[in-house]
């Protein structure tokens, strides 16, 4: 058959090792295993949603809803927007960034992604024929290098991604420097992805009623606890939001997952608790991997951290196997464009699986 060029040149996605690889390769119990590499609640999901979900159960031999209006409801309420302002959708917030490609770019058209982020924005635009332009960030001092986001600025440019709290960086964009690149750039959508954003007491969601140009993406997968469920939603004015309705596909929500995640956003207790709880996690793990005086971790305002282990005398894939023999789940962080290979990313969990890790972590560098 012939494939298609775009999909022949496409690098292939590469996602956190899972627990059953683990196991089998390593030869260590599941049950000892933790799991500090895909940016997950470790805590489990909302007691609602499960019961929600099981009820719901007896309904699989139908089709899903396509009247969202009761869960876009709830999503104004959580984000203070109106429904039209919103778009959900069922595989998580990767199938909100196909949508945005199929609605928004056209061969040879450019989009911008600062490197290191989230490498799925670049394994979704181009196999649409977007052409990747890349900035920066600057990972000695933590921050997004704006100059670099406005020099990358073309009349080709069509969609401009900024992940805050970054991927993997866990780095915040002040509003200034996004009122400065949107300005800049008012022929193009400014993606602001807000996957973490709960973490960082931090959200721009207000600036989509200030500029035309301006979408917000985020999920449930993260405080939500509905990784398994895949649900993402979209923040925009109604035109563009209207547009992107036309080519989504009708059916992507199951009857689970739309259970699932009105049962979670009406369950405020939950929500609160898992916040908290995350930054409790995540605030422990910079605490004391920061004690150790051959790593640098950067600080996050999000539910995973960045560390240079290049003082370490491992790169990230030796210490990740070496992690990995002992049931720690770590990201090598070698396949993120923009990034050498001595970076590693570890994810909240629970304070208990944090203890044993950091443990760990001292038998094998200390």
């Amino acid at each position: 058959m012939d494939v298609r060029d775009a999909v022949k040149k496409l690098d292939p996605y590469v996602p956190g090792r899972s627990e059953d690889e683990i196991a089998s390769e390593f030869n260590v119990k599941k049950e000892d295993i933790v799991k500090l590499g895909s940016n997950e609640n470790p805590w489990g999901p909302s007691p609602k949603a499960v019961e929600a979900i099981r009820a719901e159960a007896y309904n699989v031999n139908r089709y899903p809803e396509t009247d969202l209006h009761e869960l876009k409801e709830e999503f104004a309420k959580y984000t203070n927007l109106d429904v039209d302002n919103i778009i959900i959708s069922g595989d998580g917030a990767d199938e909100i960034i196909d949508v945005l490609a199929k609605t928004f770019i056209n061969p040879g058209d450019e989009f911008i992604t600062p490197l290191p982020t989230y490498t799925y924005y670049e394994f979704l635009f181009k196999p649409y024929g977007g052409v990747p332009v890349y900035a920066k960030w600057d990972l000695q001092d933590n921050v997004l290098d704006l100059d670099s986001v406005l020099d990358a600025i073309s009349d080709k440019t069509k969609v401009i991604f900024i992940c805050s709290p970054n991927n993997p960086t866990g780095t915040l964009v002040s509003e200034k420097d996004l009122r400065t690149i949107i300005e800049a750039a008012p022929n193009a959508l400014v993606v602001i992805d807000e996957a973490y954003y709960e973490y960082s007491n931090q959200t721009q969601a207000n600036l989509i009623n200030e500029y035309d140009n301006v979408f917000v993406l985020r999920t449930m997968s993260k405080v939500m606890g509905l990784a398994g469920q895949r649900i993402g939603y979209g923040l925009s004015n109604p035109e563009i939001i209207e547009y992107m309705h036309r080519i989504k596909p009708v059916f992507s929500l199951t009857r689970s997952s739309y259970v699932a995640c009105l049962a979670t956003l009406k369950d405020k207790d939950y929500i609160s608790q898992s916040i908290e709880k995350g930054i409790e996690s995540r605030d422990y793990l910079y605490r004391e991997v920061s004690k150790f005086k051959n790593l640098r971790v950067l600080e996050s305002k999000s539910n995973f951290m960045l560390i240079d282990v290049h003082n370490s005398n491992y790169d990230a894939a030796g210490l990740t196997r070496k992690l990995m023999e002992k049931g720690m789940i770590v990201r090598d962080c070698t396949s993120f464009k923009g990034i050498d290979e001595y970076w590693i990313r570890i994810s909240i969990a629970t304070m208990e699986e944090n203890k044993k890790f950091i443990d760990v972590l001292h038998t094998i560098l200390d």
